[in-house]
């Protein structure tokens, strides 16, 4: 079914299974991101398992040409797979074909997503932040893991307030300026760093805007903002349940760079979150420093595609392993993944000097 067509049964079902099934409540797990995404992605399907004709398990996806599938949201969803009930044991070919698809791929698998753990081909790691035992015992940890970064930090924030204002932090900030602001430092970021302008695709930028009106406990949308005087300085959009916020789109103003305001953010929200009965914080998949000074330990995520024999998942394959072949390769290589970085960079800031 379309994710609009579920009912109010299906979605507490949905999230009850999630529940009891999930070491963490990610957001992006929701039946609420899916029908989100369901309302920008023409493709975007639910798979409802049933057994002794009862509900007892969902496969959200995306179906396109050739039946080719993937994860629904996939390139902004840090966070895939299937709920279903402990109990039942499905086929994952025979899920394949009763959703009508000859692949389906992901990049974010979760860990313990049994039925499709077999097709990863790469495994990658998702740092977070445990505040499980609250902020204060965060920030013990991390004055003894990362004495500098936080003492730099806390003077870099002194320093903001002195030259640029007094700061603000508005964990929930609903001003939608502050939003559209964001937008445009996050896809400046993209095109400067040669990488594609997620926000250039229209379902992406209508997306993220449909979750900044979405008010759910297992799925809202989160805007915090920094601001010094009146300026706003730097922003985050993420997504929040009851218990996990997953970052998601970060980003600060150039022009007050040297004063590190996407550092001083990240801490106002940390502490902002464990103080709004947050237990993890999700940074996501991906290489920085910043995660390496502020995670506590890292989760797993996989990549990979499950495949039936048809002329679907053989384009599939032809159009897409070569390409994560060679990615894997060049990240399992710090001084090929370096100098990709560095042409990447080149080439947006060629791009930017274009007429």
């Amino acid at each position: 079914m379309h994710p609009a067509d579920m009912s109010p049964a299906d979605l507490r079902l949905w999230s009850a299974l999630r529940a009891r099934t999930a070491p963490v409540a990610n957001p992006f797990m929701s039946p609420e991101f899916s029908q989100a995404v369901g309302r920008v992605r023409p493709g975007a399907r639910v798979a409802v398992v049933r057994q002794d004709g009862e509900p007892a398990g969902f496969f959200p996806f995306e179906r396109g040409r050739w039946g080719r599938g993937r994860a629904i949201g996939l390139g902004v969803s840090d966070c895939q797979g299937a709920v279903l009930h402990p109990d039942v044991h499905v086929d994952p070919h025979q899920l394949l074909r009763a959703s009508r698809l000859s692949v389906w791929e992901f990049n974010h698998l979760e860990s313990g997503q049994n039925l499709f753990l077999p097709f990863a081909t790469g495994r990658y790691a998702s740092p977070v932040i445990d505040l499980s035992g609250g902020y204060t015992h965060y920030e013990n940890l991390l004055r003894t893991r990362s004495r500098t970064f936080l003492k730099s930090t806390r003077a870099q924030e002194r320093r903001l307030a002195r030259r640029i204002g007094p700061l603000r932090f508005v964990f929930d900030e609903r001003n939608p300026t502050a939003l559209r602001t964001l937008v445009a430092w996050k896809s400046a970021q993209y095109r400067r760093t040669g990488r594609r302008d997620r926000f250039a695709q229209e379902w992406i930028n209508n997306l993220v805007h449909i979750l900044a009106a979405t008010d759910t406990p297992g799925c809202s949308g989160l805007l915090s903002a920094l601001y010094a005087g009146e300026r706003l300085v730097a922003a985050h959009f993420g997504l929040r349940s009851r218990t996990v916020l997953s970052y998601w789109f970060p980003a600060y103003d150039r022009d007050v760079a040297p004063f590190s305001p996407g550092l001083v953010l990240h801490l106002r929200i940390i502490e902002a979150a464990a103080a709004a009965g947050i237990d993890l914080l999700d940074l996501g998949r991906g290489d920085a420093s910043y995660k390496d000074h502020l995670k506590t330990r890292e989760l797993t995520v996989h990549e990979g595609a499950l495949l039936r024999r048809s002329p679907g998942a053989a384009l599939h394959w032809l159009s897409r392993e070569p390409a994560r072949a060679v990615r894997r390769f060049v990240s399992e290589r710090p001084h090929l993944k370096t100098a990709a970085l560095q042409v990447l960079e080149g080439a947006g800031k060629m791009r930017d000097r274009r007429p």
